[in-house]
């Protein structure tokens, strides 16, 4: 299995930014990272 490029804690901070309402495609490109990935 490939390591992530991202921590535990960035991981985290992005999730609670989903929470708070912020659009999945913003964060995908702010961070990024594709839309499939952010789903899995």
């Amino acid at each position: 299995m490939k390591s992530s490029k991202f921590n535990e804690a960035q991981i985290i901070n992005i999730l609670r930014e989903a929470e708070a309402g912020a659009k999945t495609a913003d964060l995908c490109c702010r961070h990024g990272i594709s839309g499939s990935t952010f789903h899995a």
